[in-house]
């Protein structure tokens, strides 16, 4: 008895190629993630808008990360939901 063939992974390959080439902000939980580098006040309105625009409550948005660089500049990455239920 022959052992089964396996199945071609092209289809495979075609989406990991062009999900890595556009750049994809999803990594495979469902939340979209955007990383900032700003300086301090603007990295507060910056998340101020993003909580405004996609309330917690409802898109579980957060800031993930966050990282304070030389010059006041801080480096954040927020993530929210696509879409609220």
């Amino acid at each position: 008895m022959r052992a089964p063939t396996r199945p071609p992974l092209d289809g495979l390959k075609k989406q990991l190629h062009r999900a890595r080439s556009e750049g994809s902000k999803r990594i495979g939980d469902g939340f979209i993630r955007e990383t900032f580098v700003l300086p301090r006040p603007d990295a507060r309105l910056k998340a101020q808008e993003w909580f405004d625009r996609w309330p917690k409550q409802a898109y579980w948005t957060s800031i993930e990360s966050w990282f304070e660089r030389p010059n006041d500049v801080i480096e954040f990455t927020i993530r929210r939901l696509p879409a609220a239920d």
